[in-house]
C-alpha cells in the first residue's frame, strides 16, 4: 500500500476518534498510530512514525473543531423553530451554499419521481439510487442486516461503478471512439452523481473512476491503492463525512475488493478456469469483505452476518442488473419522459423482489447472523484488526500485520472489563421508528430503560435496535420500565430481559392483552425478574438519580378501558434537572395528575403518545414548563404524529423540539446543573430557563 493510502486512513480514524470525543481518546490514539506503525514495512522508522501522529492529532483537532462550530451554530439557533425541520442543515449556514441548496433540491427532485414511480417499492429504490435511507421499514433493514446485504442499501459508490459499466457497454455498443467513450462515461456519471445530491460513497466512486480512466488514457496506470485514497479523500475537505456509514463502508468494501483480488490471484490454483475460477474468486472476495466490514455493520446494526458470503454471492447477479435498470428508470423520469420511466419502473419490480427474496431466505437460516453490540473502543479494535487482515493478505510479508492484528483483538477482548460511567446523567431517546424506547445512563453507567420500542413480523426493536445501543456504552440495565402494554411500546421488552437481564421491572399492571406484553410478563418470570407494581410517591435511588412515581394508581387504573390513560410517569431528578416521562398518557391522565397537585415542573419532557393531539394540553404543558421536549415518532407514519398544532404549541413557549423522524437517536447529558444535547453528530447547549423571580435568579446561579 502506497504512504498516500496510510496517510489517509490515519487521518479519518483521527477524525473518528475526534468525532466520537471519548475520556479514552489519547490511548485509542497513540493505539491506532502504533498500529500503522506495525503494519508497515521496514519503512516504518521513528520519522514517519512521528509524521503519522501529527497527523492523527491534526485530524482530531479538525474533528472537534467542526463538533464545536456545529454546537455554537445550533445554541445560536435554539430560538429558531425551524432549525430541527431543516435537518442536516446548519443554522448560521457553515458548509452550506448555493451549490449545496442546488444538490439537495434535485436530490428531492429525484425522490419524489421515485416515490412516483416505484410506489410500495420507493423507500429501497431511494436507498438503491440516491442513497437516502430514511424510510426504510425497519423489518426490512433487520432482514438485510442478517443476511449480509445491508451494505447493498448503503453503498451507493457500489452502484455507481455498475452503472458506469453498464454505460461503458452501451457507449462500447455504439460504436463510441476510444477516446470519446471513457469522456462520455465519465461526464454521465458526474451528471447522475449531481442529480442524487453527491453523497459521499458516489462521490468516493465517481472520482476513483475519473483517476482510473485519465490514467489509463495517459498510459500513466496508479496502484488501486491510490485511486482509493484519493476517491476517499473527502474527510480532507469535510471532516463530519468520516461519520458517514455509507461513505465508511463504500471504502472499507472496495479496499477488501483489492485485497480480495490479490488474495484470490495468489491462492486460486493456475490450472482452474471458466466459471470455477470465478466462483472462487468471488468466494474469497466476499468473505474478505463480511470481515473487513463487519465491525461497521456490529456497530450499526448489532449483528455479525455469518451466511453473508453466499448471500452476496446470490444478491451480486440480481444488483447487476437492477441497478442500471433502476437509473435508466430515474432518468427518464428526471428528462421528463414520465411514461417510459414508469414502464422501466414495472420491469424492475420483479428484481427488487427477488433481491429481497434472496434477503429474506438468508435471515431465515437458522443463525444466519450473531448478535454483537461492541462499545466504541471495541469496534475501533475491531477495525484495526480488519486493516490488519486487508494488508496481511495484500502484501508478501504479513508479519508485522498479524501482530498488529493480534494486538488489536487482545484489546477487544480487554477493553469491556473496564469500568464505565462519564459522572453525567444521559437521556438517550433511540430511535425505534412508531415507537418509544428512553434509556437513562447513570453517573456510573447504569441503565433505567423506559419501553423497548415495536415488534413485527421476525423480529422486534429490543433486539434490532436497543440491546446493541445499551451494549455500546457498556453497564448494567437495573430497571425496566414498562408504560403500558401497546405494542410499540413493550414489543422489544421480551428480547430485552433475556438479553440484558434488569432485576427490577416497573410496571403500572393494566390487563393489557398485547402478545408482547403477555411476553414481557412470562419472561420476567421465568428469568426471576422482580416484578413492581407502580405506585404514586414511591422513589427508587440509583446511582444518584432518583426516580419518583406519578401514575397511575389503582383506582385510576381499575375505570379505564384504554392502556394509554394508565400510563406509567415517572419524574427523573439528578441535582436540579428533572426529566419527565410520560408513555402515552392522553389529556384525562394529564388532567388526573394536575388535578392531584404535585409539582410537575420539568426541564425535560418525553412528549406524550408521540406528539399526537390528544396528549400534551395547554394546562399541562404550561404546569411542565420543559426547556427540551423529546418526540419519539416514526418517519412518514401513518398516524400523522406528531400533531403540528402541539408542535407549535411548544415552540412557541420557546421549548426546544428534538424529534427522532428528523434527527435519529437523540442524547442529553446534565451535570445536574447544565444541560447538552446531541444529535445528528451535533452538540449544543440548551439555554437555562429564564428566572421570573430575583428569588428564582439566585437559585439558578
Amino acid at each position: 500500500m502506497p504512504l498516500i493510502a496510510w496517510a489517509v486512513a490515519v487521518w479519518v480514524t483521527g477524525l473518528l476518534i475526534g468525532a466520537a470525543d471519548v475520556a479514552a481518546a489519547p490511548v485509542l490514539l497513540a493505539a491506532a498510530v502504533m498500529a500503522v506503525a506495525l503494519l508497515l514495512t521496514e519503512r516504518a522508522g521513528a520519522v514517519l512514525a512521528a509524521a503519522f501522529l501529527l497527523l492523527a492529532a491534526t485530524s482530531v483537532i479538525s474533528a472537534r473543531v467542526a463538533v464545536q462550530r456545529d454546537a455554537r451554530c445550533r445554541s445560536a439557533a435554539v430560538a429558531d423553530t425551524d432549525f430541527v425541520r431543516a435537518r442536516g442543515r446548519e443554522p448560521c449556514g457553515a458548509g452550506h451554499g448555493a451549490m449545496a441548496d442546488a444538490l439537495l433540491a434535485q436530490r428531492e427532485r429525484a425522490g419524489a419521481v421515485i416515490d412516483r414511480d416505484f410506489g410500495a417499492d420507493a423507500p429501497i429504490v431511494r436507498a438503491l439510487l440516491i442513497a437516502d435511507t430514511q424510510a426504510l421499514p425497519l423489518d426490512l433493514r433487520d432482514r438485510f442486516a442478517s443476511a449480509g446485504l445491508v451494505h447493498i442499501l448503503s453503498i451507493s459508490g457500489l452502484h455507481v461503478a455498475i452503472i458506469a459499466e453498464a454505460v461503458a457497454l452501451l457507449l462500447g455498443a455504439l460504436r463510441a471512439g476510444p477516446r470519446l467513450a471513457p469522456a462520455l462515461t465519465i461526464l454521465l456519471i458526474a451528471v447522475y452523481v449531481a442529480m442524487i445530491g453527491a453523497p459521499p460513497p458516489a462521490v468516493r466512486s465517481a472520482a476513483m473512476l475519473a483517476v482510473t480512466v485519465v490514467t489509463r488514457a495517459l498510459q500513466r496506470p496508479v496502484s488501486p491503492w491510490a485511486a482509493l485514497a484519493l476517491g476517499a479523500a473527502a474527510p480532507l475537505v469535510d471532516p463530519r463525512v468520516a461519520t458517514d456509514l455509507g461513505w465508511q463502508l463504500s471504502v472499507a468494501g472496495f479496499a477488501a475488493l483489492i485485497a480480495g483480488g490479490t488474495l484470490a490471484t495468489r491462492s486460486i490454483p493456475r490450472r482452474w478456469r471458466g466459471w470455477r475460477r470465478s466462483l472462487a474468486r468471488d468466494l474469497i472476495i466476499s468473505v474478505i469483505a463480511t470481515v473487513v466490514t463487519a465491525p461497521l455493520v456490529a456497530w450499526t446494526f448489532g449483528r455479525v452476518s455469518v451466511i453473508a458470503p453466499v448471500t452476496n454471492l446470490l444478491a451480486a447477479p440480481v444488483v447487476a442488473v437492477m441497478q442500471p435498470t433502476l437509473f435508466l428508470s430515474l432518468t427518464f423520469a428526471m428528462c421528463g419522459w414520465a411514461g417510459a420511466a414508469q414502464h422501466v419502473a414495472a420491469a424492475a419490480h420483479p428484481m427488487i423482489a427477488a433481491l429481497d427474496r434472496v434477503a429474506s431466505s438468508g435471515a431465515a437460516v437458522p443463525y444466519a447472523s450473531i448478535s454483537v453490540a461492541p462499545t466504541l473502543a471495541v469496534a475501533i479494535g475491531a477495525g484495526i484488526a480488519s486493516v490488519a487482515l486487508i494488508v496481511a493478505v495484500s502484501s508478501r510479508h504479513a508479519g508485522r500485520a498479524l501482530s498488529a492484528g493480534a494486538l488489536a483483538a487482545a484489546a477487544v477482548v480487554w477493553w469491556p472489563f473496564l469500568p464505565t460511567g462519564s459522572g453525567e446523567l444521559e437521556i438517550h431517546m433511540l430511535d425505534v421508528g412508531q415507537g418509544d424506547a428512553i434509556a437513562l445512563r447513570t453517573p456510573h453507567g447504569h441503565w433505567i430503560l423506559m419501553d423497548a420500542g415495536r415488534s413485527w413480523r421476525g423480529g422486534d426493536a429490543g433486539r434490532s435496535t436497543v440491546i446493541p445501543y445499551l451494549r455500546r456504552f457498556g453497564g448494567e440495565v437495573e430497571w425496566l420500565v414498562l408504560s403500558h402494554p401497546h405494542a410499540d411500546h413493550v414489543g422489544g421488552a421480551a428480547s430485552v430481559l433475556r438479553t440484558l437481564h434488569p432485576p427490577h421491572l416497573l410496571d403500572a399492571a393494566f390487563a393489557g392483552t398485547s402478545a408482547p406484553y403477555r411476553a414481557a410478563l412470562h419472561t420476567a418470570a421465568q428469568l426471576g425478574t422482580t416484578w413492581h407494581r407502580a405506585r404514586p410517591g414511591e422513589r427508587v435511588v440509583v446511582d444518584g438519580v432518583e426516580l419518583l412515581t406519578l401514575a397511575p394508581d389503582s383506582a385510576w387504573t381499575a375505570s379505564l378501558s384504554d392502556p394509554n390513560l394508565a400510563s406509567t410517569i415517572v419524574m427523573a431528578t439528578f441535582g436540579r434537572i428533572r426529566v419527565l416521562l410520560t408513555g402515552d398518557a392522553e389529556a384525562a391522565e394529564e388532567q388526573w395528575l394536575l388535578s392531584r397537585g404535585v409539582s410537575l415542573e420539568a426541564d425535560v419532557l418525553k412528549v406524550a403518545h408521540h406528539g399526537s393531539a390528544t396528549s400534551s394540553t395547554a394546562a399541562f404543558v404550561e404546569q411542565v414548563n420543559p426547556r427540551v421536549a423529546l418526540v419519539s415518532v416514526g418517519f412518514a407514519n401513518s398516524y400523522g404524529h406528531p400533531s403540528s398544532d402541539v408542535m407549535a404549541a411548544l415552540r412557541s413557549r420557546g421549548t426546544t423540539v428534538l424529534r427522532t423522524d428528523q434527527l435519529g437517536v437523540i442524547v442529553l447529558r446534565t451535570d445536574g446543573v447544565s444541560l447538552t444535547a446531541e444529535a445528528s453528530g451535533e452538540r449544543w447547549t440548551i439555554p437555562a430557563r429564564r428566572p421570573s423571580t430575583v428569588l428564582e435568579a439566585l437559585t439558578y446561579r
